[in-house]
C-alpha cells in the first residue's frame, strides 16, 4: 500500500507489549474481522479514497478506517471519539491497526463520506 500512512509490523519486539501478536489469541474475532475486511474489493464497494493520491499528506487506508469501524459497531462503541481512545489503549484495535491511531475527525468523516459503502459492506 503506497501513499497511505502505514502501521508498525505486528511483529516488532517493543518494551511492553513484547510483541502484539502474543496478545491476540487465535480464536479472537478481531482476526475475523481482519480476514473479512482483507477479502473485500473497497472500490468496488464504492469507498472513497482506495486509489491513493499523489500529493499531500498520505491518508489512512480506508481498510484500516473499516477495521476500526467494525470493531466499535461489534463491541458498541457509536463514538468516534471513543473509537479514537480505544486506538490507544485497547491492544486488539492495536493489533488491528499496526498501532495507528486516526483522530476521532478521521473517524467520523470516514463513516460521514463513506455511509452507502459501509451499508453495502
Amino acid at each position: 500500500m503506497k501513499r497511505f500512512v502505514e502501521g508498525e509490523d505486528r511483529l516488532q519486539v517493543a518494551l511492553l507489549p513484547h510483541c502484539l501478536e502474543d496478545y491476540v489469541t487465535e480464536d479472537n474475532p478481531v482476526r475475523v474481522i481482519e480476514v473479512f475486511i482483507d477479502e473485500l474489493d473497497l472500490a468496488k464497494l464504492g469507498f472513497e479514497g482506495v486509489v491513493p493520491e499523489t500529493t499531500g499528506r498520505p491518508a489512512y487506508h480506508p481498510a484500516t478506517l473499516l477495521k476500526i469501524y467494525l470493531y466499535g459497531y461489534l463491541n458498541r462503541i457509536p463514538s468516534s471519539r471513543r473509537l479514537e481512545r480505544e486506538t490507544q489503549r485497547n491492544i486488539e484495535l492495536m493489533w488491528l491497526t499496526g498501532r495507528l491511531m486516526p483522530d476521532f475527525k478521521t473517524i467520523a468523516d470516514f463513516r460521514k463520506d463513506n455511509g452507502p459503502a459501509i451499508r453495502a459492506t
